[in-house]
């Protein structure tokens, strides 16, 4: 379709279509085919948010105490857990951060930092959604994200995903205004991806639902055999595809999930296999929109 033909209605204009086999090949560092990034999800719940009007931040009544300890349990002790098991295997982070982490618990952000993981925001709290912000609200919370890290930990976001993956309109449009590159809400393809926005520039990389911890045990209430056997299955076959054109696979983690004592050795298991395969380039998510930009256009951040 030419640039002059009105689209069809219900498409929202944020990428074109782009046929899966009909691409410009991708080429990751060392001839590898996929890149694998691990996405912890350091977030903040609050026992008793604000009210949203248009959703519910617990499904019992505040204060939940239950909710809220449970969740609690990654950044007193699942982190770590989890935090350790990368690093012997060669896995840095790109932390999906609830930014007021920063103040509640200075210490989990600083062993991130110290470990070399990168930061993008997910919001302020996971439990303030962005559903009926105006515009003046959502660009308070993108500068309160990019001063807020930055003063924690000398990096400067590049990327976003949205608090409880809550949008509005013109988020992509307002955190590629503000120099973020890189948005992790689109999840439409296996590769990265050019988004259409107002000013700056912005890529999708590949973020999932598939294989994030969360759908895993509490929507496809997996075993941690299971959780393991999928990523891995996820894993060869993403790695078969990429000698052709390289592929991008996310494993999103909640540490309270993932890092419970009866699954982080299953998952153990999968880092193990991942980085013994000798396929896979082990990076970080703007190391990835990098490369990949490098190849597109020439030009990195």
């Amino acid at each position: 379709m030419s640039e002059a033909v009105a689209r069809p209605a219900g498409d929202p204009g944020l990428y074109d279509f782009s046929p899966y086999r009909n691409r410009p090949r991708i080429v990751w560092p060392g001839g590898k085919t996929v890149a694998v990034w691990v996405a912890p999800n350091l977030e903040y719940y609050e026992i008793d948010p604000p009210a949203n009007p248009f959703r519910k931040s617990w499904t019992k009544p505040h204060p939940d105490v239950v909710g809220y300890g449970h969740r609690d349990h990654s950044n007193r002790v699942s982190h770590w857990r989890m935090a350790e098991a990368m690093s012997r295997h060669g896995f840095p982070g790109s932390v999906s951060l609830s930014i007021a982490l920063c103040q509640h618990h200075p210490e989990v952000v600083a062993d991130a930092n110290e470990r070399g993981w990168e930061f993008f925001s997910h919001g302020i709290y996971n439990t303030r959604y962005s559903y009926g912000m105006d515009e003046a609200q959502e660009r308070r919370i993108i500068e309160d994200s990019i001063r807020t890290v930055r003063d924690a930990t000398d990096q400067t976001i590049r990327g976003w995903l949205a608090p409880a993956l809550t949008h509005t309109p013109r988020t992509l449009d307002l955190i590629a205004e503000y120099g973020l590159d890189y948005t992790c809400d689109l999840y439409h393809d296996d590769q990265v991806q050019p988004v259409k926005t107002r000013a700056g520039r912005l890529a999708s990389i590949p973020y999932s639902l598939e294989v994030n911890d969360h759908y895993g045990f509490f929507v496809y209430n997996m075993s941690p055999r299971e959780y393991a056997d999928a990523l891995i299955r996820q894993y060869e076959r993403l790695a078969v595809e990429g000698e052709k054109s390289g592929t991008v696979m996310c494993i999103p983690l909640h540490a309270y999930l993932i890092g419970q004592p009866h699954r982080i050795a299953a998952f153990e298991g999968v880092l193990e296999h991942i980085a013994a395969d000798g396929r896979a380039w082990i990076s970080r998510a703007g190391d990835i929109v990098d490369a990949w930009r490098v190849q597109q256009t020439g030009d990195a951040a």
